[in-house]
């Protein structure tokens, strides 16, 4: 059993499994990699963690800031669990229409998720998150 010091070690430390009886024996070998092992459950956990390093790394992100993404799910679902690890305030942007699970997980991880008309669709939510950091200059989007 993998042992970590902290939740975010075990970004991406996801297990591959052979998929045996997708195609003829001797055809190939089909390989299928499970990332929501991932330790949120998302499969965009290793890209949110880039993300948040790359951005601290280039002094965008500061201790205790805000992150701010326009998300359907996934994305937001990573970078909600990495910010509630790392100490930053998470403002996730989504149509009201998106997935009520994804929503309560999010916030189940201190992100606040702001709605944005289902007629806009991604668009408006990438909007409402460009007017946010708009009036925050401080905020990472």
């Amino acid at each position: 059993m993998k042992r970590a010091n902290n939740v975010l070690e075990l970004i991406g430390a996801t297990p591959i499994v052979r998929l045996s009886r997708v195609v003829e024996e001797g055809v190939a070998q089909v390989w299928g990699k499970l990332e929501a092992v991932n330790p949120s459950g998302s499969v965009k956990d290793r890209i949110a963690l880039a993300m948040v390093e790359a951005a601290e790394e280039q002094g965008l992100l500061k201790p205790g800031g805000t992150i701010v993404e326009p998300t359907s799910g996934n994305t937001g679902i990573g970078l909600a669990m990495i910010a509630a690890y790392k100490g930053y305030k998470m403002i996730v942007t989504m149509f009201d229409t998106a997935s009520r699970e994804r929503r309560l997980q999010m916030q189940a991880y201190g992100a606040d998720v702001v709605l944005t008309p289902a007629a806009d669709g991604m668009r408006g939510a990438i909007d409402k998150a460009i007017e946010l950091k708009n009036e925050n200059p401080d905020y990472f989007l």
